[in-house]
């Protein structure tokens, strides 16, 4: 037993106070009176030596320590229901993935019923935000995440390699006939302010002098960048894998050919490595490195 673990009861308590922000409120939800509330959260702030709440009168507020505090038993306390919910109800084989939203939604979902077919076992649940998952609270055992790998102790494998390119609607781009990388400063361009690869980093490599100032629009998403793309609204600089579907549909055009692309590796499976122990994680890998073989290949839809 882990001598450092505080009673169950106590945390309960205190994450129904802390997330009805009442000690009344969380009496009636755990059926309790609000004084044994009281008593669970007073025994618990004496075994960490730390005030969790601020009280006043009748009303309470969780201290500075008591939000770090929420912030991660929240998060053990919904993988400890989950976990309870599936052996519940016969759940074998659950995978918890998390990813970045845009990769999410235009990349990874449209491949999801090929993965389901493969691995009919697995219980599979994804979820997405632009946060990186804390594999601390146990609530995730895969996370696809975004941006430079800067990730120690951690196991990281990239997913693909990323070509960044311009890209429009076909009709804005015959509108405005554009031949040569120079043609893209006197036009409307979309900027995904998220991007690690910007437009001022593609026109340096195509050693053009370019001014930041004449962004048509900015979004802190590339799907709404893409979106935005395909209504003609503007040229979007994206990965042409996370815009495969929108390629292969004919929303979206690649303006120029691939020598003007810029290839990094911007997306990467990371999780800890007693993870990768795991069947369901690691068949989970083998599946995305079977996709990332074609990542911008079309998908049937199912």
């Amino acid at each position: 037993m882990r001598s450092s673990f505080p009673p169950l009861s106590c945390l309960l308590a205190f994450e129904a106070a802390a997330r009805r922000a009442s000690f009344s409120a969380a009496a009636i939800e755990l059926h309790l009176t609000p004084s044994a509330v009281s008593h669970q959260i007073a025994k618990l702030e004496e075994l960490l030596a730390v005030r969790l709440f601020e009280r006043s009168g009748r009303s309470i507020e969780l201290s500075e320590a008591g939000r770090e505090y929420m912030s991660r038993v929240s998060g053990a306390l919904d993988a400890i229901s989950s976990a309870t919910d599936n052996a519940r109800k016969g759940v074998r084989n659950a995978l918890y993935v998390h990813a970045a939203p845009s990769f999410a939604s235009l990349w990874l979902m449209p491949r999801l019923a090929d993965f389901a077919r493969a691995h009919p076992g697995i219980a599979l649940s994804l979820s997405s935000s632009v946060v990186h998952s804390d594999f601390a609270s146990g609530q995730v055992d895969i996370d696809i995440r975004y941006g430079v790998p800067n990730w120690p102790h951690l196991n990281v494998q990239p997913v693909f390699e990323e070509r960044i390119q311009p890209m429009a609607s076909p009709a804005f781009i015959e509108k405005h006939r554009i031949e040569k990388p120079a043609d893209l400063l006197n036009l409307p361009l979309i900027q995904s302010v998220v991007n690690i690869v910007q437009w001022g980093d593609w026109f340096r490599s195509r050693k053009i002098v370019f001014s930041s100032g004449q962004f048509a629009f900015r979004f802190d998403r590339t799907s709404m960048a893409l979106d935005a793309a395909v209504q003609g609204l503007g040229v979007a600089l994206d990965s042409s894998s996370v815009a495969a579907g929108h390629l292969h549909q004919g929303r979206l055009r690649k303006v120029f050919d691939e020598r003007w692309c810029l290839k990094v590796h911007a997306h990467f499976l990371v999780c800890p490595q007693r993870h990768v122990q795991r069947s369901e994680v690691t068949n989970f890998i083998d599946w995305m490195r079977e996709q990332a073989v074609e990542p911008e290949r079309a998908v049937a839809p199912t």
